[in-house]
């Protein structure tokens, strides 16, 4: 990753919409997030504790990013980690990160298990 892109990925102050997590990826009726949805909830996260989801995303260690990518949109990243959902249990995750052209702020755009 480039330093400029290092500078400006600051997961703390991170735009992650609640709809993009509650109504996304722990969405068990959402024609894309369901499936997502599933693997999250064998976690223990879940639309009423999606906070704890959000918080979780967070704390991924920024260091494992990587730039994936220029878009006519902005800068990719893609983090891997692993996440403790509230159920206990351990799982490696891949997320998605964008910073918009013109912007400073990192955006959330999604996440699904690595395995």
């Amino acid at each position: 990753m480039n330093k400029q892109g290092k500078n400006l990925l600051n997961l703390q102050k991170a735009i992650i919409p609640q709809e993009k997590v509650k109504n996304y990826l722990l969405s068990p009726v959402h024609p894309v997030g369901r499936h997502k949805a599933r693997f999250f909830y064998s976690l223990g996260y879940t639309q009423n504790n999606w906070e704890s989801l959000e918080n979780d995303l967070r704390k991924l260690d920024i260091s494992q990013a990587e730039m994936t990518g220029e878009t006519e949109y902005g800068t990719k990243f893609e983090i891997r980690g692993s996440i403790k959902g509230p159920g206990g249990r351990t799982a490696n995750i891949i997320t998605g990160w964008i910073i918009l052209h013109g912007e400073e702020v990192t955006r959330f755009v999604s996440a699904y298990p690595e395995d």
